[in-house]
């Protein structure tokens, strides 16, 4: 999933909610309008229309007309990174970052065909898939920094600080790949959230080679 800064936090009452549900609906319109007419061709009107708000509106939510077409769920980020520091310290770091990336991806197989059309028009505008890569690389480096965090709270010392908390931000990132693939190729075998589990299993197992 490409996540990019949120311009609001994720939680809060009422309000927030509503700002979500704007933002949110603003996102879909763009990646429904673009999917069918292609990135290039789709205004800010036209994705403001769709989503029922004023094009004023739009630029409170997003700062460029690409940045609509490049996240889904801004709030999925700060979700993730407060689930991982909040988790129960007797869970080892993979742990806590399974059960945070499960709670986002059992919301996300939900809209399995919007995130589907999301992925169709960024391979199909080289530049749009270039804005993912690097918001996904910036998601990825703040998982991170929550990550070393935890650590740094439940005595993880020097590792803190160091190489393990970036590369297992790393590694969870494709293995959330891996299971988005493996399961869109293969949905009538098993349901996503298993395949996902059985991800990190293998993962949590040091990648055992399998048996004969």
């Amino acid at each position: 999933m490409q996540l990019m800064s949120e311009k609001g936090a994720a939680g809060g009452g009422l309000r927030e909610r509503k700002k979500r549900a704007t933002r949110a609906a603003l996102a879909e319109a763009a990646v429904r309008l673009a999917a069918e007419h292609g990135a290039d061709k789709v205004t800010v009107e036209a994705i403001s229309a769709a989503a029922g708000v004023s094009v004023r509106t739009f630029f409170n939510y997003f700062d460029s007309r690409e940045d609509a077409f490049v996240v889904i769920d801004a709030d999925a980020g700060a979700r993730m990174r407060r689930a991982v520091l909040d988790a129960p310290a007797a869970l080892s770091p993979l742990e806590a970052l399974r059960e945070a990336m499960a709670a986002e991806l059992a919301e996300a197989e939900q809209q399995h065909e919007l995130w589907r059309l999301h992925a169709e028009v960024l391979h199909a505008s080289p530049h749009l898939l270039a804005r993912g890569v690097g918001a996904h690389m910036a998601a990825e480096a703040d998982l991170a920094e929550a990550l070393a965090e935890r650590l740094r709270a439940t005595g993880g010392g020097a590792t803190a600080s160091g190489l393990y908390p970036r590369l297992l931000a790393a590694v969870a990132g494709a293995a959330v790949r891996t299971s988005v693939d493996h399961w869109s190729a293969h949905q009538q075998e098993a349901a996503f959230l298993d395949v996902f589990h059985e991800v990190f299993t293998l993962l949590a197992a040091g990648l055992p080679a399998p048996s004969a």
